[in-house]
């Protein structure tokens, strides 16, 4: 042991050795600094991937609008709970996690519990994190505090109704429902499929969205062995779609390109990236490597056929008849004429859209998903796709609030779901009512 009095110079000497080391080795005494700065992009790069921003970031404010600063938090989460204000993950020591030790980080991260043993609402998605490898967590831990600008802004504070607002019910809920274990590559696939399956699994957290959940608000399934995995789910009002390999409401149809394209830039085989998918291609998507990409779709196109739903005719002949209805205004189908008037400019007469701007709706699989609610949405709040480096120009779709009513909505839904070979249960006045009311509260 060393003294008090006695380790001074001793720390004096030190620091002339640096000093010198400096002057006469300065790629030697360097080599530290640039392996932290390797650490540091490597766990911005795996932030985007998880997206990281997309939730921790509010919204642009003020008039005209000015961008919040970047993992401040603040942003608004619709739950069926009540709303979750998203927290400040910048490393300002009082409002943020400045002084989250690496053991802290981990437990908030991949348990979600935050020190002092407060328990996370599930908003956040350890039950996805907890498979991070350990050196992927060493990265994101140095990027989140050496790599993002601390922010001295408290969160406003979740605060919803019991029994929902006792954080022990939480501790019950995460060992019931929640596997806490690593991910473990199978020996059996390629090291893409493996890549690919630890990316969706972990850091992309796509069941959060896509996979159905219990009536304790679990995800029923954390990877393809679950057999609603994937298979589509309802959050904040939108309907995330079955992933799997479902030749209807799912992927089967589409290649790998496609994927890879659709989360690239959001536009993929005639899809466009709608709802909260927009903010994961501008946040995450469009800044993942080419191999990353590529990973992902090879685990998804894997994925077997699951919970199928609706149908799609692709016979030509069914595209033709439909159209041939536009042309006459066939009284028999009530919505072909509010479809005429207000949808063909965009998505053609012929259902393809316009490569590059407008969605196909034939064929498409969120248009014969079981559930109509992202379509419902679309028609009374509008959308608009994605800004991405190198990607199309950003097309907005007009709300229809004011020009139909719930019953026209509800028709020319219904003429969208069962055109072209489209074949997928009415939409009702009533469901759109029910929507409307709960966006516009």
């Amino acid at each position: 042991m060393v003294s008090g009095s006695s380790a001074r110079p001793l720390r004096r000497c030190f620091a002339w050795a640096a000093l010198l080391c400096a002057l006469a080795f300065p790629a030697l005494c360097r080599a530290d600094d640039t392996a932290s700065a390797q650490l540091i992009a490597r766990g911005k790069y795996l932030a985007d991937l998880s997206d990281c921003a997309g939730c921790h970031t509010n919204a642009p404010t003020g008039n005209p609008p000015k961008p919040s600063p970047a993992f401040a938090g603040g942003l608004p989460m619709g739950s069926p709970f009540g709303t979750i204000w998203t927290s400040n993950i910048t490393p300002d020591p009082v409002y943020g996690i400045g002084k989250y030790s690496y053991d802290d980080f981990v437990r908030a991260v991949r348990d979600g519990i935050a020190p002092g043993g407060k328990h996370l609402y599930p908003a956040m998605p350890f039950g996805s994190f907890v498979k991070i490898s350990d050196d992927d967590m060493r990265a994101l831990y140095a990027f989140f505090m050496h790599g993002v600008k601390p922010v001295a802004k408290p969160a406003p504070e979740t605060k919803l109704p019991f029994p929902f607002n006792q954080r022990w019910v939480l501790a019950a809920w995460d060992s019931l429902m929640v596997p806490h274990s690593r991910y473990g590559p199978r020996e059996d696939r390629s090291a893409e499929w493996n890549r690919g399956a630890y990316l969706v699994q972990a850091f992309g957290h796509c069941g959060a969205c896509h996979t159905p959940r219990g009536v304790a608000y679990e995800e029923r399934g954390y990877n393809e062995g679950d057999p609603l995995y994937l298979t589509g789910g309802t959050n904040d009002h939108w309907y995330a779609p079955n992933l799997t390999g479902d030749p209807d409401s799912g992927l089967g149809r589409f290649s790998e390109d496609d994927i890879v394209g659709f989360l690239r830039h959001g536009h993929g085989g005639g899809l466009v990236t709608f709802g909260s998918m927009v903010e994961v291609v501008e946040d995450s998507g469009q800044y993942m490597s080419d191999a990353d990409l590529h990973a992902i779709a090879t685990y998804l196109k894997s994925l077997p056929p699951r919970a199928k739903s609706g149908h799609v005719d692709t016979d030509p002949a069914k595209g033709e008849a439909t159209v041939n209805i536009l042309r006459t205004g066939s009284v028999e189908y009530p919505g072909a004429g509010i479809y005429n008037a207000f949808c063909a400019r965009c998505h053609e007469a012929d259902g393809q859209g316009q490569p590059g701007k407008f969605p196909r709706l034939a064929g498409n699989p969120i248009v014969v998903a079981p559930h109509a609610t992202s379509l419902i949405r679309l028609l009374i709040n509008g959308g608009q796709s994605p800004h991405t480096i190198g990607g199309p120009k950003p097309e907005r779709m007009p709300s229809f609030i004011g020009k139909l009513n719930d019953t026209e909505m509800a028709r020319v839904l219904t003429f969208v779901r069962n055109a072209w070979g489209n074949q997928a249960r009415p939409v009702t006045p009533d469901e759109v009512e029910g929507l409307r009311k709960k966006l516009h509260r």
